[in-house]
């Protein structure tokens, strides 16, 4: 008998994205609050931890095909927009071991003048393994700045 359901029990429309973010965010404040200790280990041990939670791999995954602006821009793979259970399996599968794929070269004019200069366009999955880095790596640049209470920790 088998006992494994092959659908998942949340589906990425019914998924609580607040509940995410303050996930999320309680992390990065965590973060934020060893870096201002000195807590080198603690820092390093909370940005892993962070790295590797289903809830910044959702909300990056998020950020990429529906928040951003150049959300329908293809990479060299070719794939410029996801099904609802498409976003889920790329969370699933995203991972920073892996070995980054080649960018997509693109020609785009400079301002002003009528010379061109090259674009990189990443893939999907490139692009949401970098928000899920940048997740991380904002808080050590905020590290000297004031605090925006309002929008909490996440950029």
């Amino acid at each position: 008998m088998n006992t494994v359901d092959p659908q998942p029990l949340y589906g990425w429309n019914t998924l609580d994205w607040k509940k995410i973010e303050r996930r999320v965010c309680k992390l990065q404040t965590r973060i934020y609050r060893a870096q201002r200790r000195g807590e080198g280990k603690t820092v390093r041990k909370l940005q892993r931890l962070l790295m590797k939670s289903w809830s910044a791999k959702l909300l990056a995954v998020r950020r990429v095909t529906q928040d951003n602006r150049g959300k329908a821009t293809a990479g060299v793979d070719g794939v410029h927009s996801l099904t609802p259970a498409e976003r889920l399996d790329l969370a699933d599968r995203l991972s920073l071991n892996s070995v980054a794929q080649p960018v997509r070269r693109v020609r785009i004019p400079k301002p002003g003048t009528e010379e061109t200069r090259p674009l990189g366009i990443p893939t999907l999955q490139e692009r949401a393994c970098q928000a899920v880095v940048k997740l991380v790596l904002v808080l050590a640049q905020k590290e000297n700045r004031h605090l925006v209470r309002a929008r909490g920790l996440i950029v």
